[in-house]
């Protein structure tokens, strides 16, 4: 078991591990016993009823937060021609083909989403082993594949988050900062879990939502009543 740090025991005093709050009480408890020195991230973790094994029950996608991350996103565009034009006059911090598909594979990674145009990702394919596993390969099914750069670097802009199910059929996802206070991280976190529920395949039986918690980046992690969501995305 880890040791824990005096700020954490702190904070998690009054917090009893097996109790599950509703959401807006569970948000105003994980900000309230948030202690570090920077500004946290609140996170939240939903355990689904469903098999990743299982192709139809890949739980994948993604949805713009109403609230934003509250961090700046530098989004690189492959695209070439009047698309490299237009991601950059859309807020693209970078755009262009061949000249940064090379530096990358010299080990550049000046940049925390990436978008291509179809007809670019024969190209953008052969550094694939070196975008995915840092999570930056352009995909079709999270918008990040498509001819409609301005959209895809706007959402990206403006807090678009991508989710992918793990194998133990959890998904993690960032909902803004600590400072943003508890009515902007429940309206996130609705978004977030909306876009959840919508996804779920026709596949799973039983229960869906199976647990979920918030946390921040240091603080402890508070379980929220899964019955509580249904109120939440009204």
């Amino acid at each position: 078991m880890p040791k824990r740090g005096k700020k954490y025991l702190e904070s998690n005093k009054n917090i009893d591990a097996e109790t599950r709050h509703n959401f807006g009480e569970a948000v105003k408890m994980v900000i309230y016993s948030s202690y570090a020195k920077f500004d946290e991230t609140v996170d939240v973790a939903v355990r689904l009823g469903v098999d990743p094994r299982h192709a139809d029950q890949m739980i994948r996608g993604s949805v713009v937060l109403p609230n934003g991350l509250g961090k700046e996103v530098k989004v690189l565009v492959f695209a070439k021609g009047e698309k490299e034009k237009e991601a950059l006059d859309a807020g693209a911090d970078f755009a262009g083909g061949d000249d940064l598909i090379e530096k990358i594979k010299k080990g550049w990674f000046g940049f925390d989403k990436a978008v291509a145009t179809p007809d670019m990702m024969g190209s953008v394919g052969k550094i694939g082993k070196l975008l995915g596993p840092k999570g930056l390969m352009p995909n079709a099914k999270t918008g990040t594949v498509t001819f409609d750069v301005a959209r895809a670097v706007n959402d990206l802009k403006a807090g678009k988050i991508d989710f992918k199910v793990e194998k133990a059929g959890i998904v993690h996802a960032p909902m803004g900062k600590v400072s943003f206070g508890a009515e902007k991280i429940v309206q996130n976190a609705a978004a977030f879990l909306e876009t959840i529920i919508r996804l779920k395949p026709a596949s799973s039986k039983g229960t869906y939502l199976k647990g979920i918690a918030i946390s921040t980046t240091m603080g402890p992690s508070i379980k929220i009543d899964a019955a509580s969501v249904k109120d939440l995305i009204k």
